[in-house]
């Protein structure tokens, strides 16, 4: 457990070592410059401003390119390599829309979106003005339910910013105690009123489909997507606090306002605390996988496949579906579709076009700086 900041030189010698390492070689007189050359800047960018290391996979026309900048280990300067695991976290949240609306679709599970979330987790959302009677399972999936995210309670991120982090980073939670946190503050607003993210919907969601199969949310998502689409670097880890097989390592600021914060090795943590709201360790392989199999509609039928795409307007060419984002890039009017994932340590984006043919993901170890700079490279990698 590496409770100290890393030495600033080693970390400023490692990253500018590694950009160096990863820098496009020069293009011979007459030669044609890679078509990732743009996205490949884009990611250079971020390790210019103090991120360790970014690695992205593109995969289109049977093609797969990998970029990578900067290193995945501070102490060692070990490379990024294309099979490296990370935590995804919100990239959870299609999956588990997924595995939702593939029970709606089975008659004898005798479940609809359109289902208050009261019917199946009775009287468990009650009190300071929240009501599970009156919200949705499709409220839930689509962020429009109202209810407070815990990640937002004082008190919860008191423990997980800050040096607290140290002295709680395994301690770990249940949905249960999530939901509670939850519902100490009142709803942001009614039920179907407004739109606000709120990983309390999620936590919810899983206690769901527990309750209506009898399995954990992990081990549907294990046999429903993980196995059949073979996302063998895919894991859900529940409170295992190591990240399986082949990874960097995750550093944080650990949220603290500073001009020139601390940066810490933050790669063990008990992932409990984020559920089926954020606990998902991946790799861009298998996300990359996963959102062409959901955009090619192999994994929903029709009907529930126009449900988790029907979505609401967020304004500035953005929207959001039933666990799945879309926006229209500013550069070349190319719409897209995705998610994001945070936790500490980790920033992820998997974004892709309407019919899954070109899909790219990010991934960044470090959980600080401008979040922009994914946005370029996806820029950069559908508008050339």
């Amino acid at each position: 457990m590496l409770k100290q900041a890393l030495p600033r030189t080693l970390a400023v010698l490692a990253m500018a070592g590694a950009v160096a390492a990863t820098a496009a070689a020069p293009v011979a007189a007459g030669a044609r410059p890679s078509p990732h050359s743009a996205t490949q800047e884009a990611l250079d960018a971020i390790t210019r401003q103090g991120t360790p290391g970014v690695l992205a996979r593109v995969d289109r026309g049977g093609k797969s390119w990998h970029g990578t900048s900067g290193v995945a280990d501070l102490r060692t300067g070990r490379p990024l390599l294309p099979e490296d695991r990370f935590r995804a976290g919100s990239l959870i949240k299609p999956f588990i829309a997924t595995v939702l609306l593939q029970l709606a679709a089975e008659p004898e599970r005798r479940l609809s979106i359109d289902d208050t979330v009261d019917r199946w987790l009775p009287g468990l959302v009650r009190g300071n003005g929240n009501d599970g009677r009156h919200i949705t399972l499709r409220q839930l999936l689509q962020h429009t339910s109202g209810l407070y995210d815990y990640l937002d309670d004082p008190g919860f991120r008191a423990k997980y910013t800050g040096t607290a982090f140290f002295d709680h980073r395994f301690d770990g939670a249940t949905p249960e105690e999530l939901v509670r946190t939850g519902l100490a503050h009142e709803p942001r607003f009614a039920p179907g009123a407004g739109w606000d993210y709120s990983n309390t919907n999620y936590i919810l969601a899983g206690m769901v489909i527990e309750k209506v199969t009898g399995n954990t949310y992990a081990e549907e998502v294990e046999r429903r997507i993980i196995r059949p689409l073979g996302l063998d670097g895919t894991t859900l880890p529940g409170t295992a606090p190591s990240i399986p097989g082949p990874h960097g390592r995750h550093y944080s600021t650990l949220y603290v306002s500073d001009p020139d914060p601390q940066v810490h090795d933050v790669t063990e943590l008990d992932p409990s605390v984020s559920g089926a709201s954020g606990e998902l360790i991946s790799t861009a392989r298998d996300l990359n996988v996963f959102f062409r199999a959901l955009l090619r509609g192999e994994l929903l039928p029709p009907a529930q496949q126009r449900d988790m795409f029907t979505t609401r307007d967020l304004g500035g060419g953005r929207s959001y579906g039933l666990g799945i984002r879309s926006q229209t890039l500013t550069t070349c009017g190319v719409r897209v579709w995705g998610h994001s994932g945070e936790i500490t340590g980790s920033l992820t984006r998997t974004v892709a076009t309407a019919d899954g043919k070109h899909v790219i993901t990010i991934n960044r170890n470090g959980d600080w700086g401008d979040h922009g700079l994914e946005q370029a490279a996806v820029e950069a990698e559908f508008c050339r």
